[in-house]
């Protein structure tokens, strides 16, 4: 069948279709065998405690590397970092022109000076609502409302029909900050005839609609009148409107804002360079903190995912140079926890109520909205567009699951459901996977990049579960030991429940290994270092129930 197809129109996600993060899509046009692509986003996603060290997880772009001659450009539909956050590292393998907002570039400049070494990477700025050709496409941004600045979706064109990629997006008629989604523009495109529809899943399973970023505003205006000491804040740097509501509300009760942590400042400094703060008096930094007086300040502060480094974690275990709250004062937690913080959250919540800090969460009270649709506005979106087909995305496989059915319900012909690496032909003929290529992870270690299959992570799983033993033996010529085993021992208890050191355990099934090798045998580095290897790891698991790793090495002197 591909044989007989001159030209087709294909999605291929490469992250961001069956998880929340990492998103990387790419739209391919032309003749099966020699397309022409388009990639739209490229994010990462947040390690969890199953990736120790690992900083970041990003999509692995190899195969759309192996094809960058064909990649005619890569559009950023807003400047949260599961949309731009691998750009800086993966964009020198790509080479491909990057068209963004402004606010987006900006952010993305400011980054790059923070970054050492790290390469310029030349931007097409463009502006909501604009139309341009980009390679083989005709692309169209469209005005959404988000929780960031300027987030955009996409009409993209082809001779074989009409993509909507929505990016994230919401209906929010009165947007604190920011346009709203235009509903004419999708409207008329609805009316022009839409193939496909690639949307955002993340809050399918939540009924009705969003409540406005302004009810918001209203809301913390009201917390923070009410409040009679110090309050501290903590959000998604990212999100400017939440900013500016928390200014503007902090200036009406007299009292100043300081802003502390290193994303917060390069977001308010491309805030302010565009106009989203003007009228607003500028922010204090974390010197000023100690000599206002406690009701006269308001805090934003970094942290709201629970990250161990960030203000908010440092404040809660009391040991920030600057920061300090006292019993009485507020915090509020003005974000929704990404699955998988939860513990970390609970740890600082914790640590601010054991201070007699008062925590306010959006179980309390409205601090809090989502950038992302629920049900009924989905069901006003497809209303709108009335595509084809529909692609869910942006989304763990129940959120895609959960659209699937959603999309059936609203009267679309072909609702798919498609994994990371599988390639949805979408014109011409039925919608059908074509296709299945490799699409996979990488992690930023340090400064590293590694594969996912590189053995240091699960190495490092192991040493995290079961410690590990490094043994060294000097043999002479002979075959006999010469002086004192060289033992170190990380991450395993002292004793054994008999109260046994674990390190005369160790010593002796050394001792053991070598005087029951022969002379001949024990001039075998190899051999002996495979005897000592197998004897101290079966000696600590008799007595501790788990296997550590162990290092030996021979020396023959």
């Amino acid at each position: 069948m591909a044989e007989a197809v001159k030209e087709d129109l294909v999605f291929l996600p490469l992250g961001g279709l069956g998880e929340i993060g990492m998103n990387a899509g790419l739209y391919g046009y032309g003749p099966p065998k020699n397309r022409r692509w388009l990639l739209v986003d490229c994010g990462v996603s947040f390690a969890g405690d199953d990736l120790p060290g690992v900083d970041l997880i990003l999509p692995d772009l190899r195969w759309l590397e192996a094809r960058r001659d064909r990649l005619d450009g890569i559009i950023i539909t807003h400047a949260h970092e599961d949309h731009i956050g691998a750009l800086m590292e993966l964009w020198p393998r790509l080479k491909a022109p990057v068209h963004a907002t402004r606010f987006a570039a900006d952010l993305l400049d400011i980054r790059r000076f923070h970054e050492p070494g790290a390469q310029a990477i030349p931007m097409t700025v463009v502006e909501q609502g604009q139309r341009l050709t980009i390679g083989s496409f005709d692309v169209e941004f469209i005005p959404v409302a988000h929780s960031i600045p300027e987030a955009c979706a996409l009409a993209i064109r082809t001779p074989l029909g009409t993509v909507l990629h929505t990016g994230d997006w919401k209906i929010d008629e009165t947007p604190f900050l920011g346009r709203p989604t235009d509903e004419a523009r999708l409207r008329a495109i609805g009316d022009e005839g839409v193939l496909a529809i690639v949307c955002d899943s993340t809050n399918v399973v939540r009924d009705g609609v969003s409540p406005s970023e302004s009810d918001v505003a209203a809301s913390l205006k009201e917390i923070i009148a009410e409040s009679k000491h110090r309050v501290a804040v903590t959000t998604f740097a990212s999100n400017v409107a939440r900013l500016r509501a928390v200014a503007e509300a902090a200036f009406a009760c007299g009292r100043e804002v300081v802003a502390i942590g290193r994303a917060m400042d390069r977001v308010i400094a491309v805030s302010r360079e565009l106009g989203y703060l003007d009228g607003l008096p500028p922010f204090r930094g974390s010197e000023a903190y100690g000599y206002l007086p406690r009701d006269k300040v308001v805090a934003l502060l970094t942290g709201s995912q629970g990250e161990p480094r960030a203000a908010l974690a440092r404040v809660a275990t009391d040991n920030h140079p600057d920061i300090a709250l006292s019993a009485g004062d507020r915090v509020i937690l003005s974000s929704r926890t990404i699955p998988g913080n939860e513990k970390a959250i609970g740890r600082i919540v914790n640590g601010l109520v054991h201070q007699g800090i008062e925590v306010i969460t959006d179980r309390d009270r409205l601090v809090h909205v989502s950038g992302h649709p629920r049900r009924g506005e989905m069901e006003r979106m497809y209303a709108w567009v009335r595509p084809k087909i529909s692609v869910p995305a942006h989304g763990e496989a129940l959120h895609l699951e959960e659209h699937r059915k959603l999309a059936r319900g609203a009267g679309v012909p072909f609702p798919m459901k498609i994994e990371n690496g599988e390639m949805l032909r979408l014109a011409p003929g039925e919608p059908e996977v074509v296709d299945v290529v490799a699409a996979g992870r990488l992690y930023k270690d340090g400064t590293v990049l590694v594969d996912a299959s590189d053995p240091a992570i699960p190495e490092r799983r192991r040493l995290s579960f079961g410690g590990v033993i490094s043994v060294g033996i000097a043999i002479d010529p002979r075959g006999e030991p010469v002086g004192d085993v060289a033992l170190a021992v990380t991450g395993i208890p002292q004793k054994t429940r008999e109260g046994r050191s674990f390190e005369d355990v160790i010593e002796e099934a050394v001792f053991s290994v070598l005087d029951g090798l022969s002379k001949q045998k024990r001039r075998d580095p190899d051999l002996v270092e495979n005897a000592v290897e197998r004897a101290v790891r079966s000696a600590v698991a008799n007595h501790w129930g788990k296997k550590p790793t162990c290092h030996v090495q021979i020396i023959t002197i």
